[in-house]
Protein backbone atom coordinates (compact mmCIF):
# COMPACT_ATOMS: atom_id res chain seq x y z
CA UNK A 1 0.00 0.00 0.00
CA UNK A 2 2.84 2.71 0.97
CA UNK A 3 4.61 1.74 -2.15
CA UNK A 4 1.25 2.18 -4.34
CA UNK A 5 0.99 5.49 -2.66
CA UNK A 6 4.69 6.92 -3.31
CA UNK A 7 4.11 5.90 -6.85
CA UNK A 8 1.09 7.96 -7.12
CA UNK A 9 2.82 10.80 -5.17
CA UNK A 10 5.52 10.30 -8.38
CA UNK A 11 3.13 10.58 -10.43
CA UNK A 12 1.28 13.66 -9.68
CA UNK A 13 4.66 15.52 -8.94
CA UNK A 14 5.81 14.66 -12.21
CA UNK A 15 2.49 15.96 -14.39
CA UNK A 16 2.65 19.08 -11.84
CA UNK A 17 6.67 19.32 -13.03
CA UNK A 18 5.57 18.49 -16.48
CA UNK A 19 2.62 20.43 -16.63
CA UNK A 20 4.06 23.98 -17.70
CA UNK A 21 5.50 21.57 -20.94
CA UNK A 22 1.78 20.05 -21.43
CA UNK A 23 0.05 22.89 -21.11
CA UNK A 24 2.19 24.70 -23.88
CA UNK A 25 1.64 21.75 -26.18
CA UNK A 26 -1.56 21.72 -26.13
CA UNK A 27 -1.70 25.64 -26.34
CA UNK A 28 -0.52 25.14 -29.95
CA UNK A 29 -3.21 22.41 -30.26
CA UNK A 30 -6.22 24.70 -29.25
CA UNK A 31 -5.38 27.98 -30.66
CA UNK A 32 -6.61 26.88 -34.04
CA UNK A 33 -9.65 25.55 -32.56
CA UNK A 34 -10.71 28.88 -31.20
CA UNK A 35 -11.47 29.97 -34.36
CA UNK A 36 -12.14 27.04 -36.43
CA UNK A 37 -15.12 25.07 -33.87
CA UNK A 38 -16.71 22.18 -34.52
CA UNK A 39 -19.84 22.45 -35.88
CA UNK A 40 -22.64 20.92 -34.63
CA UNK A 41 -25.18 21.68 -37.20
CA UNK A 42 -27.85 20.08 -35.37
CA UNK A 43 -30.86 18.66 -37.24
CA UNK A 44 -33.52 20.58 -35.90
CA UNK A 45 -35.97 20.87 -38.89
CA UNK A 46 -38.58 19.20 -37.73
CA UNK A 47 -38.44 21.22 -34.56
CA UNK A 48 -38.66 24.24 -36.53
CA UNK A 49 -41.93 22.93 -38.25
CA UNK A 50 -43.23 22.32 -35.24
CA UNK A 51 -42.67 25.67 -33.62
CA UNK A 52 -44.08 27.49 -37.24
CA UNK A 53 -47.09 25.20 -36.69
CA UNK A 54 -47.05 25.99 -33.19
CA UNK A 55 -47.16 30.06 -33.49
CA UNK A 56 -48.69 30.47 -37.12
CA UNK A 57 -45.62 32.42 -37.94
CA UNK A 58 -43.91 32.69 -41.63
CA UNK A 59 -40.16 31.74 -42.46
CA UNK A 60 -38.30 32.80 -45.07
CA UNK A 61 -34.52 32.60 -46.24
CA UNK A 62 -32.27 35.73 -45.23
CA UNK A 63 -29.28 35.25 -47.24
CA UNK A 64 -27.09 38.61 -46.67
CA UNK A 65 -23.31 39.47 -47.51
CA UNK A 66 -20.70 40.59 -44.68
CA UNK A 67 -18.78 43.40 -45.26
CA UNK A 68 -15.43 40.98 -46.02
CA UNK A 69 -17.78 38.84 -48.64
CA UNK A 70 -18.89 36.34 -46.64
CA UNK A 71 -22.18 35.04 -47.39
CA UNK A 72 -24.79 34.53 -43.84
CA UNK A 73 -27.37 32.44 -43.92
CA UNK A 74 -30.55 32.60 -41.91
CA UNK A 75 -34.13 32.97 -41.74
CA UNK A 76 -36.54 36.37 -41.34
CA UNK A 77 -39.90 34.84 -39.34
CA UNK A 78 -43.05 36.99 -38.98
CA UNK A 79 -45.91 36.27 -36.40
CA UNK A 80 -49.00 36.62 -37.78
CA UNK A 81 -49.97 39.93 -36.27
CA UNK A 82 -46.70 41.23 -35.98
CA UNK A 83 -46.16 44.54 -33.73
CA UNK A 84 -43.48 46.09 -35.51
CA UNK A 85 -40.72 45.24 -34.02
CA UNK A 86 -37.62 42.75 -34.75
CA UNK A 87 -35.27 40.89 -32.59
CA UNK A 88 -31.95 39.95 -33.52
CA UNK A 89 -31.34 36.26 -32.39
CA UNK A 90 -27.83 35.20 -31.69
CA UNK A 91 -26.18 30.96 -31.03
CA UNK A 92 -23.68 30.13 -29.43
CA UNK A 93 -20.95 28.22 -29.72
CA UNK A 94 -20.56 25.07 -32.59
CA UNK A 95 -24.18 25.09 -32.72
CA UNK A 96 -26.39 27.20 -35.31
CA UNK A 97 -29.66 29.59 -36.34
CA UNK A 98 -31.84 26.74 -34.29
CA UNK A 99 -30.12 26.76 -31.17
CA UNK A 100 -32.34 29.25 -30.33
CA UNK A 101 -35.32 28.29 -31.48
CA UNK A 102 -37.38 28.15 -27.53
CA UNK A 103 -36.57 31.72 -27.71
CA UNK A 104 -37.74 32.69 -31.08
CA UNK A 105 -41.12 31.02 -30.12
CA UNK A 106 -41.59 33.26 -27.06
CA UNK A 107 -41.30 36.18 -28.77
CA UNK A 108 -43.25 35.35 -31.76
CA UNK A 109 -46.16 34.67 -29.56
CA UNK A 110 -45.81 38.56 -28.41
CA UNK A 111 -45.86 39.76 -31.77
CA UNK A 112 -41.94 40.26 -32.54
CA UNK A 113 -40.78 39.52 -35.68
CA UNK A 114 -37.18 37.49 -35.15
CA UNK A 115 -33.96 36.82 -37.22
CA UNK A 116 -32.21 33.91 -36.99
CA UNK A 117 -29.03 33.69 -38.26
CA UNK A 118 -26.29 30.80 -39.04
CA UNK A 119 -23.01 33.31 -37.34
CA UNK A 120 -19.71 33.07 -39.68
CA UNK A 121 -17.82 29.61 -39.75
CA UNK A 122 -21.22 28.10 -38.61
CA UNK A 123 -23.84 26.38 -39.71
CA UNK A 124 -24.78 27.12 -43.40
CA UNK A 125 -23.03 30.41 -43.48
CA UNK A 126 -19.54 30.98 -45.23
CA UNK A 127 -16.28 31.97 -43.17
CA UNK A 128 -13.10 30.93 -42.25
CA UNK A 129 -13.43 31.31 -38.36
CA UNK A 130 -15.14 32.68 -35.78
CA UNK A 131 -13.72 35.65 -34.35
CA UNK A 132 -16.05 35.85 -31.35
CA UNK A 133 -17.35 39.30 -31.85
CA UNK A 134 -14.17 40.84 -33.78
CA UNK A 135 -15.88 40.58 -37.00
CA UNK A 136 -19.18 39.50 -36.28
CA UNK A 137 -20.29 42.71 -34.51
CA UNK A 138 -20.25 44.17 -38.40
CA UNK A 139 -21.32 41.43 -39.48
CA UNK A 140 -24.84 42.67 -37.31
CA UNK A 141 -24.24 45.64 -39.01
CA UNK A 142 -24.95 43.92 -42.81
CA UNK A 143 -27.64 42.18 -40.53
CA UNK A 144 -29.46 44.86 -40.03
CA UNK A 145 -28.75 47.15 -43.16
CA UNK A 146 -30.26 44.23 -45.23
CA UNK A 147 -33.45 44.27 -42.76
CA UNK A 148 -34.27 47.46 -43.02
CA UNK A 149 -33.89 47.65 -46.70
CA UNK A 150 -36.67 45.52 -46.66
CA UNK A 151 -39.12 45.62 -44.26
CA UNK A 152 -40.77 48.08 -41.92
CA UNK A 153 -38.62 48.31 -38.48
CA UNK A 154 -40.40 49.94 -35.44
CA UNK A 155 -37.57 48.88 -33.33
CA UNK A 156 -34.38 46.74 -33.35
CA UNK A 157 -33.35 44.74 -30.28
CA UNK A 158 -31.01 41.76 -29.79
CA UNK A 159 -30.41 38.43 -27.57
CA UNK A 160 -28.01 36.00 -27.41
CA UNK A 161 -27.02 33.16 -25.81
CA UNK A 162 -23.29 32.50 -24.48
CA UNK A 163 -20.92 33.47 -27.29
CA UNK A 164 -24.42 34.55 -29.31
CA UNK A 165 -24.76 36.92 -26.11
CA UNK A 166 -21.26 38.70 -26.31
CA UNK A 167 -21.99 39.00 -29.90
CA UNK A 168 -24.83 40.95 -29.62
CA UNK A 169 -22.91 42.96 -26.86
CA UNK A 170 -20.19 44.08 -29.08
CA UNK A 171 -22.77 44.30 -31.98
CA UNK A 172 -24.82 46.91 -30.18
CA UNK A 173 -21.68 49.09 -29.25
CA UNK A 174 -21.43 49.89 -33.24
CA UNK A 175 -24.76 48.88 -34.39
CA UNK A 176 -27.36 52.40 -32.58
CA UNK A 177 -30.58 50.74 -33.96
CA UNK A 178 -30.13 48.26 -31.64
CA UNK A 179 -32.33 49.51 -28.63
CA UNK A 180 -31.88 47.09 -26.14
CA UNK A 181 -29.73 43.82 -25.24
CA UNK A 182 -30.73 40.17 -23.54
CA UNK A 183 -27.48 38.42 -22.85
CA UNK A 184 -27.12 35.61 -21.33
CA UNK A 185 -24.03 33.78 -19.83
CA UNK A 186 -21.55 36.31 -22.30
CA UNK A 187 -18.22 36.46 -21.83
CA UNK A 188 -16.57 39.68 -20.86
CA UNK A 189 -13.54 39.25 -23.00
CA UNK A 190 -11.79 36.43 -24.86
CA UNK A 191 -8.74 35.78 -22.59
CA UNK A 192 -10.52 35.52 -19.43
CA UNK A 193 -12.93 32.69 -20.51
CA UNK A 194 -10.37 30.76 -22.01
CA UNK A 195 -9.16 30.33 -18.75
CA UNK A 196 -12.31 28.83 -17.78
CA UNK A 197 -12.58 26.62 -20.77
CA UNK A 198 -8.54 25.67 -19.84
CA UNK A 199 -10.01 24.77 -16.23
CA UNK A 200 -12.38 21.85 -18.49
CA UNK A 201 -15.18 23.28 -16.23
CA UNK A 202 -13.61 22.82 -12.46
CA UNK A 203 -11.89 25.65 -11.86
CA UNK A 204 -10.85 28.87 -13.48
CA UNK A 205 -7.76 28.63 -11.29
CA UNK A 206 -6.45 25.32 -13.05
CA UNK A 207 -6.89 27.74 -16.45
CA UNK A 208 -4.88 30.60 -14.64
CA UNK A 209 -2.25 28.61 -13.22
CA UNK A 210 -1.88 25.12 -14.16
CA UNK A 211 -2.58 25.41 -18.00
CA UNK A 212 -1.72 29.47 -18.05
CA UNK A 213 0.77 28.37 -20.71
CA UNK A 214 -1.43 26.71 -23.02
CA UNK A 215 -3.79 29.79 -22.67
CA UNK A 216 -1.17 32.67 -23.62
CA UNK A 217 -0.03 29.95 -26.88
CA UNK A 218 -3.74 29.63 -27.76
CA UNK A 219 -4.42 33.84 -27.44
CA UNK A 220 -0.76 34.13 -29.66
CA UNK A 221 -2.39 31.44 -31.66
CA UNK A 222 -5.94 33.48 -32.04
CA UNK A 223 -3.74 36.79 -32.89
CA UNK A 224 -1.40 35.45 -35.48
CA UNK A 225 -3.93 33.45 -37.43
CA UNK A 226 -6.99 35.74 -37.01
CA UNK A 227 -5.38 38.60 -37.25
CA UNK A 228 -6.68 40.83 -34.24
CA UNK A 229 -5.94 41.24 -30.54
CA UNK A 230 -8.05 39.06 -28.61
CA UNK A 231 -7.95 41.17 -25.50
CA UNK A 232 -10.18 43.42 -27.84
CA UNK A 233 -12.98 41.26 -27.81
CA UNK A 234 -14.35 41.99 -25.13
CA UNK A 235 -18.37 42.48 -24.02
CA UNK A 236 -16.88 44.32 -21.16
CA UNK A 237 -15.64 47.03 -23.03
CA UNK A 238 -18.43 47.33 -25.50
CA UNK A 239 -21.26 48.49 -22.82
CA UNK A 240 -18.89 51.52 -21.84
CA UNK A 241 -18.26 52.60 -25.92
CA UNK A 242 -22.43 52.95 -26.04
CA UNK A 243 -24.72 53.13 -23.04
CA UNK A 244 -28.03 51.25 -23.95
CA UNK A 245 -30.39 48.75 -21.87
CA UNK A 246 -28.93 45.47 -21.11
CA UNK A 247 -30.51 42.35 -19.10
CA UNK A 248 -27.96 40.27 -18.28
CA UNK A 249 -28.57 36.74 -17.30
CA UNK A 250 -26.24 33.83 -15.73
CA UNK A 251 -26.93 30.70 -14.00
CA UNK A 252 -25.49 29.43 -10.55
CA UNK A 253 -24.21 26.47 -12.01
CA UNK A 254 -22.59 27.64 -15.03
CA UNK A 255 -19.52 26.60 -14.83
CA UNK A 256 -18.16 27.04 -18.43
CA UNK A 257 -18.67 30.88 -18.14
CA UNK A 258 -19.58 31.72 -14.52
CA UNK A 259 -21.49 34.63 -13.30
CA UNK A 260 -18.18 36.43 -12.45
CA UNK A 261 -18.04 37.70 -16.33
CA UNK A 262 -22.08 38.74 -16.28
CA UNK A 263 -20.82 40.88 -13.40
CA UNK A 264 -18.05 42.51 -14.79
CA UNK A 265 -20.03 43.62 -17.70
CA UNK A 266 -22.77 44.68 -15.50
CA UNK A 267 -20.50 47.16 -13.70
CA UNK A 268 -18.53 48.47 -16.25
CA UNK A 269 -22.29 49.12 -18.40
CA UNK A 270 -22.98 52.84 -18.73
CA UNK A 271 -26.84 52.28 -19.77
CA UNK A 272 -29.62 51.40 -18.10
CA UNK A 273 -28.78 47.56 -16.47
CA UNK A 274 -30.74 44.41 -14.81
CA UNK A 275 -28.92 41.38 -13.92
CA UNK A 276 -30.67 38.35 -12.76
CA UNK A 277 -29.06 35.34 -11.50
CA UNK A 278 -30.93 31.96 -11.71
CA UNK A 279 -30.72 29.77 -8.90
CA UNK A 280 -29.67 25.96 -9.77
CA UNK A 281 -29.43 26.70 -13.83
CA UNK A 282 -26.58 25.65 -15.95
CA UNK A 283 -24.76 27.26 -18.88
CA UNK A 284 -26.98 28.69 -21.28
CA UNK A 285 -30.15 26.50 -19.84
CA UNK A 286 -32.28 29.67 -17.45
CA UNK A 287 -34.94 29.46 -20.62
CA UNK A 288 -35.67 25.62 -19.45
CA UNK A 289 -35.13 26.15 -15.99
CA UNK A 290 -37.70 29.05 -15.26
CA UNK A 291 -39.16 29.60 -18.73
CA UNK A 292 -42.06 31.96 -17.39
CA UNK A 293 -39.90 34.57 -15.60
CA UNK A 294 -37.36 34.87 -18.78
CA UNK A 295 -40.31 35.36 -21.38
CA UNK A 296 -41.75 38.00 -18.75
CA UNK A 297 -38.01 39.54 -17.71
CA UNK A 298 -37.48 39.72 -21.95
CA UNK A 299 -40.86 41.09 -23.01
CA UNK A 300 -40.24 43.93 -19.94
CA UNK A 301 -37.49 45.02 -21.21
CA UNK A 302 -38.07 45.39 -24.58
CA UNK A 303 -41.53 46.71 -24.16
CA UNK A 304 -40.11 49.06 -21.81
CA UNK A 305 -37.05 50.38 -24.00
CA UNK A 306 -39.32 50.74 -27.14
CA UNK A 307 -41.44 53.15 -25.09
CA UNK A 308 -38.08 55.50 -23.72
CA UNK A 309 -35.96 57.44 -24.84
CA UNK A 310 -32.36 56.41 -23.29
Amino acid sequence: MRRAVRLLSRILLALIVLSPGIAALVGHLIGPGILHPANLNPERLEQTAQMLRRTRAAKEDFDIRAPDGVELRGWKIRPPSPNGDSVLLFHGLADDRSGVLGHAEFLLRHGYSVVMMDARAHGKSGGSMATYGWKERYDTVAISDALYSTEHVRHLFALGVSMGASIALQSAAVEPRIEAVVAEAPFANLPEVSYDYAGLDVSPLLGKMLFRPAVILAMNSVSREGGFDPQDVSPEKAVTDRPFPILLICGTRDHRIPCRHSERIYNAARGPKQFWIVNGADHAAALGHAPAEYEHRVVALFAQASSTSW
